[in-house]
């Protein structure tokens, strides 16, 4: 079985490339990626080659392939699983392999399993653990967002408060206050998401941002009037003074934090608004290795101040989120602003940081540019095939949604 995939072979050496998988074993099972969306994480490790901590020290000898938001079909099942799964069924997987007891994560370590491929191979040690999870849903894309959005519920899990006697409770404070700083990019719209409609609910949610576009984008997305109706007062603000935001919280500070953004003065501006008790999760990952920021340490002792801060998700918080997106309660497309073709994937993951908008979605069946769902309407003007996906788009509210992703996988 021929594969054609994105691989890497050292620091900023990503290549598109057609090559053989080996015949898939009785315990092995094939599967035919459909979607994988861009994180920062593979623009980091694409920055880093071998000295990331989960790329092999021989990478450049054995390149493996990028990408870990995906969702695939299965494609052939060997001889072992034949009567737990079959061909056709939609599944994702959870990258961080924590039972190897190491590093080893899809997208980071392996030669033959990646999101930015048309077909890879699951390995039986993985099957055997539950990490080739079956999801039912009704589109590919809400599947390859099941990984960011585990993330960002892993980072809530992380959070913790003390009760009477001094001992934790884990999650954020149910009926507590909420600050989403720098919140208004693609895992930011993810946290929203999860403070409005996860299980457990604040009072108030507070989402800064400095660029007034993407405010307005989440404002209309998740209206504050709904979020009023559900019981939870939504404020998005570009506000980003200590003054400004305490005042939401008639000057008793937050429960939780959640810092966006790896700036030092997000993170010291993070600090300064806690409440008693309160937690700060550090939740966007640095490229620096030296990277500080200030903590005031008195209200660490005085105020039972915390600190918190994950990477990655685990396998119960992907069911957790399945769950969620089954039941409808969750928005993904909100995350997605431009859709792309396998031929996209290395320009998008080497330039991720300075291209505007959310989650950037690759269709790897397909070639395409990496390309503004904003845009398809002036593209309709010479394209009648991106004319049809902006009235699309336009009748779900001009989110990404499955109508979309089936013309899509139908017509380029």
């Amino acid at each position: 079985m021929k594969t054609r995939a994105v691989r890497l072979y050292g620091e900023n050496d990503l290549r598109l490339e057609e090559f053989d998988l080996p015949e898939i074993h009785t315990g092995e099972i094939l599967i035919k990626i459909i979607c994988d969306s861009v994180c920062m994480s593979t623009y980091k490790t694409a920055k880093q080659g071998a000295a990331h901590l989960r790329v092999p020290n021989d990478v450049a000898d054995n390149p493996i392939i990028i990408g870990h938001e995906f969702c695939a079909e299965i494609a052939s099942v060997g001889e072992k699983w034949k009567d737990r799964y079959a061909v056709g069924e939609k599944v994702v997987m959870p990258p961080v392999l924590s039972y190897l007891g190491g590093f080893e994560t899809i997208g980071y370590t392996f030669p033959h399993i990646g999101g930015a491929s048309t077909y890879s191979i699951v390995a039986e040690h993985m099957i055997e653990n539950g990490f080739l999870i079956k999801i039912a849903t009704d589109a590919f894309f809400k599947g390859s967002l099941i990984e960011p959005y585990s993330c960002v519920l892993r980072g809530y899990k992380a959070n913790y408060h003390l009760d009477g006697e001094g001992m934790p409770h884990m999650n954020i404070k149910k009926g507590g206050k909420v600050a989403i700083l720098a919140g208004c990019g693609p895992m930011g719209l993810g946290a929203i998401d999860c403070a409005l409609h996860g299980a457990v609910k604040p009072a108030l949610v507070v989402v800064t941002d400095l660029n007034e576009d993407r405010l307005a984008r989440a404002r209309e997305i998740f209206s504050p009037e709904k979020a009023a109706k559900d019981g939870i007062e939504l404020i998005f603000t570009t506000a980003a003074d200590k003054e400004a935001l305490l005042a939401h919280t008639k000057g008793t500070g937050f429960d939780d934090v959640f810092v966006y953004a790896p700036v030092a003065a997000v993170v010291e501006l993070g600090d300064s608004i806690l409440g008693f008790d309160g937690c700060l999760n550090f939740f966007a990952g640095p490229l620096d290795k030296k990277f500080e920021a200030r903590m005031n340490f008195y209200n660490v002792h005085y105020e039972q101040h915390h600190v918190a801060g994950t990477s990655g998700s685990t396998v119960e918080d992907m069911r957790d989120i399945i769950s969620l997106i089954e039941a409808a309660r969750i928005t993904p497309a909100a995350m997605i602003t431009h859709i792309g073709g396998i031929d996209a994937v290395i320009d998008t993951t080497k330039n991720l940081p300075t291209l505007t908008g959310g989650k950037k979605l690759i269709y790897t069946h397909i070639d395409l540019p990496l390309t503004a769902i904003d845009d398809f309407e002036e593209l309709g003007k010479t394209d009648a095939r991106f004319a049809a996906l902006a009235r699309i788009t336009d009748q779900a509210g001009g989110l990404w949604s499955p109508e979309a992703e089936k013309y899509l996988l139908e017509n380029f």
